[in-house]
């Protein structure tokens, strides 16, 4: 499943990278994240809930952060499993300022597998923009913009 978006902030690229690349605002900002534990480079352990309709799933999942270009762009990935199945995602994330402000472009792409899959499946693209939307809103406070995306 493709997922894109665009968020707005009200502040430089320097203060948005401090935020999307700072595991504290991340665990606080992942819908179900039970915080972010690191393991490696870049690569954190983590425990999440997801709920897609009356399915609700607990998962272990590794997040990465790669290929990062200070102030400009990286690459996240989850990876996660767990007794309701799957849930595996890859976004590029892109930060492009201008006059102070910075607008952050996600382009993206989601998988699942097992029983949240098979029932939720119509869900899944509205709880997958809900998910990003949230979870931006969030970084959006994190980052001191106040700015809707």
């Amino acid at each position: 499943m493709k997922i894109t978006g665009s968020y707005d902030f009200s502040v430089d690229a320097v203060r948005v990278w401090e935020v999307l690349t700072d595991p504290k605002a991340l665990a606080g900002c992942i819908p179900g994240c039970e915080g972010l534990d690191p393991v490696g480079d870049g690569e954190y352990q983590a425990v999440l809930t997801v709920g897609v309709g009356p399915i609700r799933g607990r998962y272990n999942a590794k997040v990465s952060m790669r290929d990062l270009v200070p102030h400009q762009s990286y690459r996240l990935v989850v990876q996660g499993t767990g007794a309701t199945g799957f849930l595996n995602g890859e976004a590029r994330i892109t930060l492009v300022e201008k006059d102070g402000k910075t607008t952050v472009e996600v382009d993206g792409d989601s998988q699942a597998g097992g029983p949240i899959a098979r029932v939720g499946q119509r869900l899944m693209d509205s709880v997958a923009r809900m998910m990003l939307d949230r979870f931006f809103t969030c970084m959006q406070r994190a980052a001191g913009s106040a700015e809707g995306g």
